[in-house]
């Protein structure tokens, strides 16, 4: 399949693990950003193919693992509210909360709704009058556009039962903040391809810069993954930090111009709080005050949600690259994907889950 079948050429794919053995002289760590990217390299066995001296880590991006606990425990509340359907998209009906996931609301009567798109949300409070519906906007900077036009879209119907849970976050001072951190020892990153081609990638020029550390924009399968890590290691070899563009058949710079508008419109940076990690400035988006009226935290008075995590999971340390799933005692014996602890084992991008089905 054209554009599928060139990108997992097993001829191409061992020609660059063969460049990246013959251009590796030092031990190097690298992260990849986006869980996808995690689950790409270990479902082709990727990683077991590498030369010792590199070491992948894996990053905080995936959306489901970094919403926080307390956003759960206030979809939870939203949900079982008799007046309320609560629209998802499916990974987030497993996430445990504090007491309960979605599931455990939907099985108790609450009316909990799995859809594709924000727009499935639009349709079903148009249908539904009578009902208050919430859409749980989640995820990156790739998710971001859809949901600014449903909420922009709300406002123009003037869907007054329409409302969204906004916990949105942003890439690029979730880097700031790994290599900040005392604990780091990510030396480059892998970047992801599909939050560039929305974003561009001009804002992770200033943290190559400031860190001194390489940047690369990759895409996800197994040829694409090779080639961002080669570059990666190429720049490391002659200590040249800068951030490079090796998806370029889909990313630019500047990235899609009118989805950002679309963002902005909807949207304002605030400080959001990420899933075991904390809060991280500027690394979130939340409604505009002009679309307040949108806002289901609000609408709903839940902003004074009190989490309890479990003192198991040690998901934060996954996600800050520090450790890896079978480090936690709790992997894939109190925490498996039947009866999760965190939410990496719950999504099709957490690393957790990437090592469970893949390696045990």
């Amino acid at each position: 399949m054209k554009y599928l079948d060139e990108y997992r050429d097993p001829k191409t794919t061992a020609e660059l693990l063969a460049q990246i053995r013959r251009t590796v002289t030092k031990p190097w760590t690298i992260m990849e950003i986006c869980g996808g990217q995690t689950h790409s390299f270990l479902r082709h066995g990727l990683d077991a193919m590498l030369p010792a001296p590199i070491e992948l880590v894996h990053g905080p991006g995936c959306p489901v693992c970094v919403t926080p606990l307390e956003q759960i425990d206030r979809a939870a509340a939203i949900a079982a509210r008799p007046e309320v359907i609560f629209t998802s998209f499916g990974d987030m009906l497993r996430v445990p909360g504090s007491e309960q996931d979605l599931f455990a609301v939907r099985a108790k009567g609450g009316d909990v709704r799995v859809v594709y798109s924000p727009l499935d949300a639009l349709a079903i409070a148009g249908a539904n009058p009578d009902k208050q519906v919430v859409f749980f906007a989640i995820g990156f900077e790739t998710t971001a556009p859809p949901n600014a036009m449903a909420v922009l879209q709300a406002r123009e119907r003037g869907l007054k039962n329409f409302s969204m849970l906004v916990s949105h976050v942003r890439v690029p001072p979730a880097i700031e903040a790994i290599l900040s951190a005392p604990s780091n020892r990510v030396q480059a990153f892998l970047a992801a391809g599909h939050v560039c081609t929305v974003m561009g990638y001009w804002e992770y020029e200033p943290l190559a810069a400031k860190f001194r550390t390489p940047i690369v924009v990759t895409g996800f399968e197994p040829v694409d993954l090779l080639r961002g890590l080669l570059a990666a290691v190429r720049q490391l070899e002659s200590g040249r930090p800068e951030v490079e563009n090796a998806y370029a058949r889909l990313v630019s710079r500047e990235g899609n111009r009118p989805a950002q508008d679309a963002i902005g419109r909807a949207f304002l940076e605030c400080d959001r709080a990420w899933r075991g990690i904390g809060v991280i400035p500027a690394s979130g988006w939340k409604l505009r005050d002009a679309l307040a009226e949108f806002d289901a935290e609000k609408r709903f008075d839940v902003g004074r949600i009190a989490p309890k995590e479990s003192p198991l999971c040690i998901a934060g340390e996954v996600l800050q690259g520090v450790k890896k799933p079978p480090e936690c005692p709790a992997f894939g014996k109190q925490c498996t994907p039947q009866c999760p602890l965190g939410a990496p084992m719950v999504s099709a991008e957490g690393a957790c889950a990437a090592y469970f089905r893949y390696r045990t």
